[in-house]
């Protein structure tokens, strides 16, 4: 260090002209200072390595801002991406840590055509995932009146065409109420739920034969109607587990001799989680951005729900479900993607 210091001296007294505020001014030693003040190969290690190490040392569960377009698969990789190019993994000093593993998960499918809150479990925080899954959320939906869908959303193709010229915002509030409580609701065929080991939306969508599922009961807290120009109508909607909005404006669509599907749809809440106060949009998933998130969103669990082992699910044909990956350094071009 020393030696680069007199370096730079010499060539200020060897090259150096007065500067307009009467400093001596040198490109020499411009250039030498801002090589000094630059940080060396082993400084860019060691701070990728602290970046690693407090990336490998987070655990619990956030919320980050899902926007239409991919799935909540594909959503996961890209966070998983992020946080790893920030903190340089993997690399040669990644590989030779064999017992390192990163663990990411969602708690609660959203469809692709979907957007809003998606809760994440990080480190031991994805043992965490399963209580989200049975705890309330809440979505708005805008739903179209006089046209089904196959998927029951915008995304499918049109099935049917009835009018609904004659149905007013007073009979759409009308049949609301039969829609609230624990009721009976039938999946749809495009969903996450199994047939096979396969989830039906990937058997349909492959053209093979799909056993339609029978009703099974779900709870809704409460429905509002928040607008209404016809054919367009938009929904509050808080509802437990395994429930589909889908279904939900389907069913309306038919109680009003008409038909239904949903145009566009946001959850605006999982469990304690909202959208505006807790999920992290995409510019700020950072490794920091995360660590202060975890530490906000602690305070919204309760003390029970910490770090315990959930409990496995006894019915396969659950839609309750969450997906983690688990990356390891020795098969790092494997996402191993786990549905429980």
């Amino acid at each position: 260090m020393a030696a680069a210091q007199a370096e730079v001296e010499s060539s200020l007294n060897a090259h150096s002209a007065p500067g307009a505020a009467g400093t001596a001014v040198s490109p020499v030693a411009a250039d030498a200072a801002a090589a000094a003040a630059a940080p060396t190969g082993s400084q860019a290690q060691v701070s990728k390595a602290a970046l690693a190490a407090k990336l490998l040392s987070l655990s619990g569960v956030f919320a980050v801002h899902k926007p239409k377009g991919p799935t909540s698969a594909e959503l996961l990789n890209r966070l998983k991406e992020k946080l790893l190019a920030e903190a340089g993994m993997p690399s040669p000093e990644w590989n030779k840590r064999q017992r390192q593993t990163l663990k990411l998960g969602h708690g609660g499918t959203l469809d692709s055509a979907a957007q809003g809150v998606l809760v994440v479990g990080i480190g031991r925080g994805t043992k965490m995932l399963t209580s989200m899954l049975s705890g309330s959320k809440r979505y708005t939906a805008i739903g179209e009146l006089g046209k089904a869908t196959d998927t029951l959303d915008s995304t499918g193709k049109v099935t049917d065409e009835k009018p609904y010229d004659k149905i007013t915002r007073e009979d759409i509030e009308g049949v609301l109420q039969k829609f609230t409580g624990n009721i009976m609701q039938v999946p749809p065929l495009y969903s996450a739920l199994k047939q096979g080991g396969q989830r039906l939306s990937a058997l349909m969508k492959r053209g093979e034969a799909v056993e339609a599922r029978p009703a099974r009961p779900v709870t809704v807290y409460s429905i509002s109607l928040l607008s209404c120009q016809l054919p367009l109508f938009t929904l509050d909607v808080e509802c437990g587990g395994g429930f589909y909005i889908r279904s939900l404006v389907n069913d309306i669509g038919r109680e009003l001799s008409s038909c239904a599907h949903v145009l566009e749809l946001t959850r605006t809440k999982q469990g304690p989680f909202t959208l505006e106060e807790h999920a992290l949009p995409e510019g700020r998933w950072t490794i920091d951005d995360i660590a202060r998130s975890l530490e906000h969103c602690t305070s919204l669990l309760p003390d029970e729900l910490a770090f315990k082992k959930p409990k496995s699910e006894k019915c396969s044909d659950q839609a309750l479900s969450y997906e983690y990956i688990t990356l390891s350094e020795t098969k790092r071009a494997e996402d191993a993607t786990k549905t429980l």
